[in-house]
């Protein structure tokens, strides 16, 4: 493990460290300033009476020092923070917002979605992002970025998830800086005209001209989905279908402009102006024209947050080849990654994307030259594939544990897919920049759009392939945070072993072994001795689990409408067997009596007391004779219910002091 020898590795291990304990101890600003303030001070002090910048105490020091610079830029981050921000002012019945558009995301079935710019509230100037929903409306075109609106409405706070295990958009969105969220509707709002233009407004409607100008070419629709994914960073157009497929066989990186995309189109500019260097000057002309031409593209593609980051990290890459030392490589990595978080946005770090992007080119720059000296073919042919084959194995063991901690499954084709796909990813990537210039000038011609189409329906059917091996999709893998650290620890371990063996280090990945097998005995021990009941929410559908260990049984009128529900809970709570069952009308659950009232309104009484009644499928009941006849001590009611009828039986049950519990509302509910 040389590379610890680089101060900037250093530097940025412990600036990691502070921008964690800033995020999970979210301490308050005034102290990581004061913190700051005072490390910073002594380091001056150390710095100028101090000769010996190896002492123990000058390093102790200025590594505390970048750890509270870590925490400091987290709290500095945090909008929250702000004097400014629309959280410190009281808008509780809502009022009139003025905002910008600031991003367009996803649209579902039922509305357009995009990230706004909070302006001013009631004339109040304000900052803050939030989320602006607008229900589809066929008679009006969408929003632009750069619009801005006024908007007379109600802030919402974004929920929670309401069952365990499920993806936790909340927090996803507090990553983003995002705390609340806007719905509006066609009669409340209005657009504010004259609006000011900026960089993002101008990059999307660069795309957008360019995607009219595509639409109009001779493109399939699937092509031309996976062309405005591949090159402007548009997934809208893909189809979930082919999502997919580009998911199970291991390419899904593919469809994200990300480091794959910059990465080899840096090595692209590099051979193409390969020429320069025969000029005076010429290394530090072809410099400044790579890093422009990357910028460039990032800006095509949106300026979203995962490019401006791929293309940061590849701009420390390329003055790394200016200056020739390949050894520098993870120098460069770490001064990027360090400037990123620093200067951009020290949230990156918790983001999925830039976690595989460093881990990915991490392993690469670390693991493919042992692969490459572990076998030197002499066939050209045999040597070209083996070299792509070990970038694929490097990237893949890079980022292996975050994919299986996030996502829970292994594409195990993805060497195939891999080999088939990125050889010609430089040339499909060459040629659709070609082809968007052209078609922005208007001189797009009918065989390279044919060409082209067929390069890219070649492609989506070589993954379709792949993704059709399904014995080799490995899913539904039980993966939790501690594991993700200690399979890194073996793989840190393992390398070190395999760059030099000795005892020590020997000794040290055998211990990485053991503490992992005895996590998983330990995590296996604990899961067999919980049982629990639980409802969970889902809309139109009753769903009520029964765990017993590594055990599940699961009791619903629909189970396969509740299958992905019931999947997250498996691969979180590490359940090996599970059974379907229709939901009975009563249950007891150690001498709690459980009644279960669904459409029919049938119940019959029971020698127990009814502890819990659950309302299911909105029974059509008198609740106040009811709840007279059985007297329980909590209704509960979950989404298979007209929401009309929660209502009323809420007021009911809060006139009566009766504890009532909605799951569209307050979320799983937990028999105890």
């Amino acid at each position: 493990m040389k590379f610890f020898r680089f101060v900037s590795i250093k530097l940025t291990f412990f600036l990691v460290l502070g921008i964690s304990i800033g995020r999970y101890f979210n301490l308050p600003l005034i102290l990581a300033l004061a913190l700051t303030g005072s490390f910073l001070l002594v380091l001056a002090l150390l710095f100028f009476t101090n000769k010996d910048r190896n002492a123990i105490s000058f390093g102790a020091v200025m590594a505390l020092t970048t750890i509270s610079i870590g925490m400091l830029s987290i709290s500095l981050w945090q909008p929250k923070n702000w004097s400014t921000h629309y959280s410190h002012y009281e808008f509780n019945d809502g009022g009139t917002f003025k905002l910008k558009i600031r991003e367009l995301l996803k649209s579902n079935a039922f509305a357009d979605r995009y990230v706004a710019l909070i302006k001013d509230i009631n004339g109040q100037k304000t900052s803050g992002k939030i989320i602006l929903t607008i229900p589809i409306d066929s008679t009006k075109d969408a929003f632009q970025v750069d619009y801005e609106l006024l908007v007379y409405g109600v802030l919402n706070e974004i929920k929670a998830p309401l069952n365990p295990y499920q993806f936790d958009y909340r927090e996803y969105l507090i990553g983003l800086g995002i705390y609340h969220e806007l719905k509006i509707d066609a009669n409340n709002h209005k657009l504010s005209k004259p609006y000011t233009s900026s960089l993002y407004g101008l990059a999307a409607s660069t795309r957008n001209k360019i995607t009219s100008k595509l639409k109009l070419a001779n493109f399939g629709k699937d092509e031309l989905g996976i062309i405005q994914a591949l090159l402007l960073g548009q997934r809208n157009s893909v189809t979930t279908e082919i999502y997919d497929n580009y998911k199970d066989a291991g390419a899904v990186h593919i469809l994200a402009v990300s480091g794959l995309h910059i990465g080899i189109l840096l090595l692209l500019l590099q051979f193409l102006l390969r020429p320069l260097d025969s000029f005076p000057k010429g290394k530090t002309i072809k410099l400044l024209v790579i890093v422009l031409l990357l910028w460039c593209f990032a800006f095509l593609a949106g300026l979203s947050a995962s490019i401006v980051r791929a293309v940061t990290m590849f701009s420390f890459v390329a003055y790394a080849f200016y200056l020739n030392r390949p050894s520098n490589t993870f120098n460069i990595l770490a001064l990027s990654m360090f400037f990123i978080l620093l200067l951009f946005n020290p949230m990156f770090l918790f983001q999925v994307g830039f976690q595989m992007s460093y881990a990915a080119v991490f392993a690469i720059s670390w693991i493919y030259p042992m692969l490459q000296r572990f076998w030197n073919p002499k066939n050209t042919v045999v040597k070209k594939a083996w070299q792509l084959f070990s970038v694929s194995i490097a990237a893949q063991l890079g980022v292996l544990p975050i994919s299986l901690f996030y996502f829970h499954q292994f594409p195990g084709l993805f060497f195939i897919s891999n080999l088939l796909i990125v050889p010609f990813l430089g040339l499909i990537l060459g040629i659709g920049i070609l082809v968007l210039v052209l078609a922005l000038l208007n001189i797009l011609p009918d065989f390279l759009v044919l060409w082209y189409d067929r390069m890219i329906s070649l492609m989506n059917s070589v993954i379709e392939w792949v993704a059709q091996q399904e014995t080799f999709i490995f899913k539904n893998i039980s993966f939790d945070g501690i594991q993700l650290l200690l399979a890194y620890s073996i793989l840190i371990s393992l390398l070190v072993l395999c760059a030099k063996s000795s005892f020590k280090r020997t000794i040290a990945f055998l211990t990485t072994l053991i503490v992992f097998q005895s996590w998983l005995l330990f995590s296996t021990l604990s899961n067999a001795k919980k049982e629990k009941l639980l409802l969970l929410h889902q809309t139109k559908n009753s769903v009520m689990i029964h765990q017993n260990g590594n055990q599940l049984t699961i009791h619903s009128p629909n189970p396969k409408v509740a299958e992905k529900l019931v999947t997250d809970y498996i691969i979180g709570e590490r359940i090996k067997t599970n059974q379907h069952r229709f939901l009975e009308n009563s249950y007891l659950v150690e001498g709690k009596r459980v009644v279960i009232l669904d459409s029919t309104g049938m119940y019959s009484l029971m020698d127990t007391p009814t502890d819990f009644l659950v309302l299911t499928q909105s029974p059509k009941i008198n609740l106040e004779r009811l709840l007279d006849s059985i007297q329980p001590k909590q209704v509960i009611a979950d989404g298979s219910n007209y929401k009309s009828f929660i209502n009323r039986w809420g007021t009911t049950c809060a006139n009566r002091k009766l504890p009532f519990h909605y799951t569209g509302e307050k979320g799983v509910y937990y028999f105890k």
